[in-house]
């Protein structure tokens, strides 16, 4: 029997999780993902307006608000029969787009950069060296030997003052880290502009939707930003976002670079078997033909044979999960009934998690950054497929590299410069139709007695789909499955792993007692959960607890 540590919590993570693995041979040999909080968000909305349904859901998280609301809204416009505008298309992708480039800068420099740069390995940096090493591998607008050199001083303070702030839990040190001192300086001085920059991009989200998080401008039928349609609120949203991509294309993606090619083993590890995408934003009335990220699922790794995903093959089953039993139901038919008496953590033969176990005809997928990629790739999308491409030849890696946590976090900078660039094409639509005098956004339409409505779209974390039925003018079931659901649930009846416990099999660890290799992995997948990895060791009969960054 291998070891068990508990590490307790996790930070940068949504919500509350719970990771148990064990350890043998100095690698992961089983894992165990647990959802550690219920929300029931399916219940508080039943018998309510289905008019309300955007502005309840998207309260589901402090982080994924936007694309909670637009999948909500979206269910309801199919429900209902309705083709929305195209301005308020145009609109709801161009907010859609400023999520995804604030959400991946974020996670890759304040959630997820972490478990590869070691903060204070960069106190040893020459800020003269480093400045030649940012100068070599990025466009960074900031710079220069007296620039690093504040930046480390700015640690320094930090350190002698004995208060770390939010790097006072980690483990620096650690041997898995390999980033040399100069490395590890310049990715600390970008963390800090990405702090700056993020704040800005998020102010897109209040340009056409009047706030962030939880904008306001969604409606069934399209937005309600008409009096926004104006020259200065286009331009404004226009010099934002050319601004984070130039952030985007000439720091983010160099960083990434850097960081992989001191890191290029990790392309071997970490990796899942299918995956699943529903696609996003739409360029006509046509779907899934005209979106731009495509729709598709990958079964054992197939490139070569990517079939289209239908929603009518996704089922949830609970026999993991605590739940009161029943048979794998689609989300039209599901159920949200917790376990009536107090949920009993059994990860080796009952229930450990609230999460439910999402399955695709039976099988479970990984969605997210390297699933839509791996389709686009796949696919030959004439953006995605030339920058996977570039960026294998750039490391040195083969294809099979992206199965991978390396993979993984590669994609999500990628697939972030191939919306942010189409969504200047967006913009320029959208001024040419108000040019030409079409300035609506809103189609109206009646709520019908009853009906049946999807709303299905591929969010920064991954695939989202939410399923509706109106009965009675009423919502009479409201049932929906995120993109953590599909990475982060339980094993299934057939005993089949989750996506996440199957890519933590055979992560090396080099010390069960600073699980840091654990955290990466984890953290890849960018979980919208949060809060605790336990890892126990039987060997001993004893809990180690640890607090990390």
């Amino acid at each position: 029997m291998g070891k068990r540590v508990v590490v307790d919590p996790i930070t940068r993570l949504e919500g509350h999780l719970r990771i148990e693995v064990e350890i043998a041979g100095g690698k992961v040999v089983n894992a165990w993902s647990s959802g550690q909080m219920f929300r029931g968000i399916e219940l508080i909305l039943k018998g309510r307006d289905p008019r309300d349904a955007h502005h309840f859901v998207q309260r589901s998280c402090g982080v994924c608000t936007y694309v909670h609301a637009v999948s909500s809204v979206r269910a309801v416009d199919n429900a209902v029969g309705l083709t929305i505008p195209k301005n308020a298309r145009i609109i709801r992708n161009l907010l859609h787009g400023a999520q995804y480039q604030h959400d991946h800068l974020v996670h890759f420099y304040h959630l997820h950069a972490l478990d590869w740069v070691d903060i204070l390995s960069a106190l040893k940096a020459d800020p003269k060296q480093t400045a030649a090493l940012a100068d070599n591998v990025s466009n960074a607008k900031a710079g220069g030997a007296a620039y690093y050199r504040q930046v480390q001083q700015r640690i320094q303070t930090f350190v002698d003052s004995g208060q770390l702030g939010p790097f006072s839990n980690a483990y620096w040190g650690h041997p898995a880290y390999k980033l040399p001192p100069e490395a590890n300086l310049m990715a600390c001085a970008h963390y800090i502009e990405a702090l700056r920059l993020q704040a800005r991009t998020a102010r897109m989200h209040a340009i056409f939707g009047g706030k962030n998080p939880h904008p306001q401008s969604l409606v069934v039928g399209g937005v309600t930003c008409v009096a926004d349609l104006t020259a200065d609120r286009i331009a404004e949203f226009l010099y934002i976002h050319k601004e984070t991509q130039d952030f985007i294309k000439n720091v983010y993606i160099p960083d990434i670079l850097a960081v992989a090619s001191y890191y290029k083993d990790w392309g071997g590890i970490g990796g899942t078997t299918n995956f699943l995408a529903y696609g996003d934003f739409p360029g006509g009335d046509a779907e899934p033909d005209s979106l731009y990220l495509p729709r598709g699922i990958i079964k054992k790794r197939d490139l070569t044979k990517i079939d289209m995903a239908h929603q009518e093959k996704v089922t949830e089953e609970v026999t993991r999960a605590w739940y009161l039993d029943g048979p794998a139901r689609h989300p039209y038919e599901g159920e949200t009934k917790p376990v009536e008496e107090d949920p009993q953590y059994k990860p080796d033969n009952g229930k450990y998690s609230w999460i439910k176990a999402p399955r695709y005809e039976g099988l479970p997928c990984e969605v997210g950054p390297l699933a839509r990629v791996l389709i686009a790739y796949g696919k030959g999308h004439g953006d995605i497929k030339p920058l996977v491409d570039s960026t294998l030849q750039k490391l040195g890696v083969p294809a099979t590299a992206l199965f991978s946590t390396l993979g993984r976090t590669a994609a999500r900078g990628l697939e972030t410069v191939a919306v942010g660039d189409a969504m200047e094409g967006w913009i320029m639509e959208l001024v040419e139709n108000i040019k030409g005098g079409d300035k609506k956004t809103y189609e109206p339409y009646e709520m019908p007695d009853s009906a049946m409505g999807v709303g299905l779209n591929d969010v920064p974390r991954g695939a989202l789909g939410h399923w509706i039925k109106i009965e009675g003018g009423k919502i009479g079931n409201y049932q929906y499955v995120v993109p953590s659901t599909w990475n982060f649930g339980p094993r299934d009846q057939k005993g089949q792993l989750g996506p996440v416990e199957e890519a933590l099999i055979g992560t090396p660890v080099a010390d069960p007692k600073q699980p840091l290799e654990v955290l990466r992995t984890v953290h890849s997948f960018d979980p919208c959960i949060a809060c605790a990895v336990h890892v126990i060791d039987p060997d001993a009969n004893a809990v180690y607890r640890f607090k990390v960054l």
